[in-house]
Formats: C-alpha cells, sequence, structure tokens
C-alpha cells in the first residue's frame, strides 16, 4: 500500500545546521521540492528574519553547502531567493529517499529540524530508507505514516514556523484580532521586540498557511450570495 509518512530529521544531521546555529531566528521556506533523484532536492529556498550580508557569510561558512546563488529579493519583505547547491552528506540522505522509489513531497524547517513529508509505494521500502539514512548516522523520527489512499491530497498539512507561531499566538492573546482590538500592531511589535514590518509580514505568512489549512478541509461546494 502506498505510504506517506512524515519524519524530521536534525538540522546538524542533515542540511544547513550550520547556518541556523550561527542564526537561529532564520526563516526558510522552501520555494521548490525536487521529489525524485537524480537532481539535487529543495534547490531554491526563500530566506528571511536575518540581514542578507549575515545570511551568505553563513551559507558561505557551512559545510552542507557546496555552492549558492541569490536568484531574486523582495526588499519590502527583506526576504531573499537564493538556488542552493547541497554536500554530497545532504545528497545521500535524499538518495536514499530515491534509491527506494521515495518521493519528496514537501520540506519545512522549524525547531532545528527538518520535517520532510515522503510518498513510497510500498511501507517496507520507506522502512528500508530510514534504515539506510540512520546508518548515516542521521536521527531519524517518523513523526507520522499514513496509507496514501486514505486521504485524497496525500495528507497534506501546513506547518508554521516558531516565529509565525509565537507572533499569531501572542497577537491572539493580546486582543489583536478583537473587535475593536485591544493592541496595535505597532505596540504588539514592541512587546515582541521586533520591527512594525516584520511583524505584519509575519502575521501575514502565519495567516496565509492556517487560511489555506482551512480551505483544504472545507467541502468542496460553491459559494452561494
Amino acid at each position: 500500500m502506498t505510504t506517506v509518512a512524515e519524519v524530521a530529521l536534525p538540522t546538524e544531521d542533515f542540511a544547513l545546521g550550520a547556518t541556523f546555529e550561527r542564526h537561529p531566528d532564520l526563516e526558510l521556506r522552501v520555494k521548490s521540492v525536487v521529489g525524485e533523484g537524480p537532481l539535487q532536492a529543495m534547490p531554491l529556498v526563500w530566506l528571511s528574519n536575518v540581514d542578507q550580508n549575515s545570511i551568505e557569510s553563513a551559507l558561505d561558512d557551512d559545510p552542507t553547502v557546496d555552492d549558492f546563488v541569490r536568484l531574486l529579493e523582495d526588499p519590502e519583505a527583506e526576504e531573499w531567493l537564493y538556488r542552493i547547491e547541497y554536500s554530497d552528506a545532504v545528497s545521500g540522505v535524499c538518495n536514499c529517499v530515491f534509491e527506494h522509489e521515495g518521493t519528496i513531497l514537501d520540506a519545512q524547517v522549524s525547531s532545528g529540524r527538518w520535517t520532510l513529508r515522503l510518498l513510497f509505494p510500498r511501507r517496507d521500502l520507506l522502512s528500508t530508507a530510514v534504515s539506510n539514512i540512520e546508518e548515516m548516522d542521521v536521527a531519524v523520527d517518523i513523526r507520522r505514516m499514513v496509507e496514501a489512499g486514505r486521504n485524497a491530497d496525500l495528507e497534506a498539512t501546513a506547518a508554521l514556523t516558531d516565529a509565525q507561531e509565537e507572533a499569531i499566538t501572542e497577537a491572539y492573546r493580546q486582543g489583536y484580532y478583537d473587535v475593536p482590538r485591544e493592541i496595535s500592531l505597532e505596540e504588539l511589535s514592541d512587546e515582541l521586540d521586533i520591527s512594525h514590518q516584520a511583524l505584519s509580514e509575519r502575521l501575514r505568512r502565519a495567516n496565509k498557511v492556517l487560511a489555506g489549512e482551512q480551505m483544504d478541509d472545507a467541502p468542496g461546494e460553491p459559494a452561494s450570495d
């Protein structure tokens, strides 16, 4: 039976561990995932919440990064899109998935851990792939496994970064979403010790993730006036 699994890998065992160790507040969004070999997985990523020079200095020194190129920037959001070429160690983990007929559906980073959503045509292939990854001294935590046939969207899930979760939790707790509002965006940004613009963008992204999750869960019925 086709199986979808959500597995977690520590950043220090997989990719960009040194970068996140130097800048724990760095936010990463994977723009594209190459699901099957031989191409490198996760080549395009948006990086934010740390200034550009510090990001690039950390990438230069990260042993899991062989090369990187800055492709785009969003000055308003202070976010930069990079194409990253990873080291053989990172490619080796991904190849363990590909060599056992696995597909990488999604990749995210939060709390110092990569979370990969993987699809395998059989559960035994997943088991073998995980065993091979562990033989590379990479800690693998299988958080969830489901039979793909039970869910048409392959168990797609939304996840907030730690920074987004903190922002939206504080905004809700302090009445930012109340009518009328109990706290302004400026007051909330002061309490969280981040800029007004950064908080606004962080809340926007968090709201988009949560709204998308609700849309995916909603019945497929046309809207009526």
